[in-house]
């Protein structure tokens, strides 16, 4: 479990040897659901945005940059329109585990780059820096039970499936140089079964549900206070018993603070 690791990031801004642990924020829901949107907001409202790489106290990760390497039968049926991006399998869980330990050990980490013109990584990575908070967002973030146990919070967005889908439509149409017909061949074929048999069921995870995305600026200011109360010395409250390098138990997770739709 992250909160139980002793591992922890330095505390920055201070000539002290004390150290602490990053607070990673999973946030999962459906394709085109505004899971980096509500990210995003979360980033400017805490006014993180125009803030240098190096400085940010609150970093942004997806689960988009970590589509394993397909091979050339693979990657054949996805230049068609053939392969399921949606489905757990599609996904380098080792990689993703690989990296979340490297940030609770508060070292800097290599992203790679997914291309969704080529269907394969670029030769280049994204650096992320060492940060107080973490936001972990993708479509399945919460099936894998190892990876869903180091996140302290976790968010799930709910949005109206008729929303996603035109959403889905003009993000791949515009953004990924996709046809019309293959976007909903796709849709229909692979991302509305694989909603339902994968993501949907771990939305009983959850701690904060946010129905309308990053639409919702109460639910998502809730959030943001609670970050703030993070960046601005909780952890440090939450390490002041550390000796030798131990921390005091994780900070007991918060409560729900969106009403669940019955």
């Amino acid at each position: 479990m992250a909160g139980d690791s002793e591992t922890h990031l330095r505390d920055r801004g201070e000539n002290t040897d004390i150290i602490r642990q990053p607070f990673l924020i999973g946030v999962s829901g459906g394709t085109a659901s505004g899971k980096s949107s509500v990210c995003e907001k979360i980033m400017e409202l805490l006014g993180q945005n125009k803030i240098d790489h190096h400085q940010r106290q609150v970093a942004i990760l997806s689960q988009d940059s970590f589509y394993k390497v397909l091979t050339p039968e693979q990657k054949a049926k996805a230049l068609k329109g053939q392969f399921n991006f949606d489905h757990p399998d599609a996904f380098d869980n080792e990689l993703i585990m690989q990296t979340l330990r490297q940030i609770l050990q508060g070292e800097t980490v290599q992203i790679p780059v997914y291309d969704f013109f080529t269907h394969s990584r670029k030769e280049e990575f994204i650096t992320v820096y060492p940060a107080d908070v973490v936001l972990f967002e993708g479509i399945l973030m919460f099936y894998s039970q190892e990876i869903r146990d180091l996140f302290q919070m976790k968010l799930f967005v709910d949005t109206d499936p008729d929303t996603r889908l035109s959403r889905r439509v003009l993000r791949d149409i515009s953004e990924r140089g996709r046809e019309l017909e293959q976007v909903l061949a796709q849709y229909i074929t692979f991302v509305k079964p694989a909603f339902e048999e994968f993501c949907l069921p771990t939305k009983k995870y959850a701690d904060v549900i946010i129905p309308r995305g990053a639409d919702n600026l109460v639910a998502i200011n809730l959030i943001v206070q609670h970050i703030q109360d993070i960046m601005n010395g909780g952890l440090s409250k939450r390490h002041n018993g550390c000796t030798n390098g131990h921390s005091t138990p994780r900070q007991q997770r918060t409560s729900e603070s969106s009403s669940r739709p019955h």
